[in-house]
């Protein structure tokens, strides 16, 4: 149907225009971090609020204070659980993936790239979008917990020391040399 009643895009309008002032709002008061580009978590709590702000939207089944209610409990608990996961260790491992080197020194590493399902064509890509046409001339490429890939050219290694949270390029593993 194209068109149903004027008063249902009414309440769509002013349920809107409050949804839109409270998430702003709660927003605001949360933080930065609550809708950062950090990881998986992050992202499956970003979709579950803008799902949220639909059903609030759209369906009216669902009251203003019951959404409303809703979206605080989804930012306060995303606030929660980064909150603790900066205080403790195993919260933090819970909820967030380690990064992954997925080229070291030129070379593809095949099983990091297969368990994280990645193709070398993928690799190729993010090294061809840092410029850079030589897999020789990179030292790291790296998966990151949000899904983008980190290019390291090798003229910039140094010590590597922004390497040490990496899958397979800790302290003490001898499948990451400390320096090039």
């Amino acid at each position: 149907m194209f068109f149903d009643k004027l008063a249902d895009l009414g309440r769509i309008g002013l349920i809107g225009v409050l949804t839109y002032v409270l998430l702003i709002a709660v927003l605001r008061v949360s933080g930065k971090r609550t809708l950062a580009k950090m990881n998986a978590f992050d992202l499956v709590v970003t979709v579950a609020l803008g799902s949220t702000l639909a059903t609030i939207l759209l369906s009216t089944d669902v009251s203003f204070t019951e959404g409303a209610a809703a979206l605080i409990l989804l930012i306060a608990l995303q606030f929660a659980a980064t909150w603790l996961s900066v205080r403790w260790a195993p919260l933090r491992e819970a909820l967030k993936s380690a990064p992954t080197l997925l080229l070291r020194d030129g070379e593809l590493l095949t099983e990091a790239m297969r368990r994280q399902r990645v193709t070398d064509n993928e690799i190729y890509q993010a090294v061809r979008s840092q410029g850079i046409g030589d897999l020789a001339a990179v030292a790291a490429v790296v998966l990151e917990t949000d899904g983008t890939f980190s290019v390291i050219p090798a003229q910039q290694a140094g010590a590597r020391t922004a390497l040490r949270d990496v899958d397979a390029a800790r302290p003490g593993n001898a499948s990451m040399p400390d320096s090039a």
